[in-house]
């Protein structure tokens, strides 16, 4: 009993651990860093995604009324010239908005502070921020619930085959069911609310999120497979696992959505 427990605990935090690292390497993480701008420094943390109706916030936290800021901008990926936007100050902060976007839609920016005859800019290679619509939260939630257990049930799966268990068809059922609820189906879903198409990856795009889901759920299908026969079950399993493992660490939203701007009217 307790050697199973341990077993959970293990997953649980191999899922954990996963989850984590796929936030902190993802392209919607926001850019963070520190410019010194006349012997000020400051502390930046730009946003990489905004959802809902609205335009994008851009906050510099500077207590030195001497600073100022703007903010350039322009569509991504294009060639137009970049636009800017004059920070307004607001006490202690430097603040301005990125116009809102349709699903989808890409803008690249920068932040530009000066002291004086000082200037700093941040980051050296503009942030890239992309838009997308609202996402209910009773969709939200379940998809975020079933992907999340099913990557720890996969886990689990993976480990018990790797102690020695041969009994694996009704847990790789398990992971099947979560996967394909979390990602097959409710998936679709929230890809819709926010970007506005049902599914982008393999054969419509290239869409890293969509395809790994894919990927996932076809080791898992070929693993049940193996189970219900009983022969070569344990390796298909920790086959199965590895592969889940390996493609839920790509980073969310890599590779994912984009307008393509030339079917679009010019900016402006």
């Amino acid at each position: 009993m307790r050697g199973r427990i341990g077993l959970w605990i293990l997953a649980l935090l191999l899922t954990l651990a996963s989850a984590v690292f796929q936030r902190l390497t993802g392209p919607t993480h926001p850019a963070r860093g520190t410019v010194d701008v006349g012997g000020t420094k400051v502390k930046l943390r730009l946003l990489r995604s905004h959802g809902g109706e609205g335009d994008q916030p851009v906050v510099v936290r500077v207590a030195d009324p001497a600073v100022s800021g703007s903010v350039a901008w322009r569509r991504y990926p294009t060639s137009d010239p970049f636009a800017v936007l004059p920070m307004v100050r607001e006490g202690e902060v430097l603040m301005a908005a990125l116009p809102h976007q349709p699903p989808a839609g890409k803008l690249e920016y920068q932040v530009r502070l000066s002291k004086g005859d000082a200037n700093a800019e941040f980051p050296q290679r503009p942030a890239i921020t992309r838009f997308k619509g609202a996402v209910s939260p009773v969709i939200l939630v379940p998809h975020i619930f079933a992907m999340f257990t099913g990557m720890l049930v996969a886990n689990a799966a993976g480990l018990l085959a790797l102690r020695g268990e041969r009994k694996l068809l009704r847990i790789s059922l398990v992971v099947i069911v979560l996967l394909c609820i979390g990602g097959l189906f409710l998936g679709p879903l929230v890809q819709k609310q926010a970007f506005d198409a049902y599914w982008t990856g393999w054969p419509f795009g290239g869409d890293l999120t969509d395809n790994k889901t894919a990927v996932a759920v076809l080791a898992w299908v070929v693993a049940a497979g193996f189970a219900r026969s009983g022969r070569g079950a344990r390796t298909a399993v920790v086959v199965a696992a590895v592969v889940t493992l390996a493609v839920f660490m790509v980073p969310h939203s890599a590779w994912g959505s984009q307008v393509d701007w030339s079917k679009l009217p010019p900016a402006g």
